[in-house]
């Protein structure tokens, strides 16, 4: 099992706009993909400078359904968020190997 992650700095006049696009629309259509077995949006804590910082983890099925999600469909769902959100966000994205896990 991998965990997708994607933190993100948001500018915070549009921290509300873009949160709430997230839940309702672009989190949903990544889970609808069908690659993920479930997905986390978490604030992070911290020294903040002019944004407003998330850690969005998607857990993948297994490593190939996270190849198949990155080869057809993250590049349409990544454009488009860019597009909405062009000049107001920088991100970057790891791949976490779960070693245990524990409930």
């Amino acid at each position: 099992m991998v965990v997708y992650n994607v933190t993100i700095s948001i500018d915070e006049a549009v921290a509300n706009s873009w949160l709430e696009w997230m839940k309702e629309t672009h989190i949903p259509e990544i889970m609808a993909t069908g690659h993920f077995r479930d997905s986390k949006i978490c604030r992070v804590h911290g020294e903040e400078e002019g944004g407003i910082t998330f850690a969005v983890m998607y857990t993948a099925l297994s490593e190939k359904d996270l190849d198949i999600y990155q080869e057809k469909h993250a590049p349409k769902l990544q454009s488009e968020h860019t597009e909405k959100f062009k000049g107001k966000f920088a991100s970057f994205r790891t791949l976490l190997s779960v070693v245990q896990e524990f409930k």
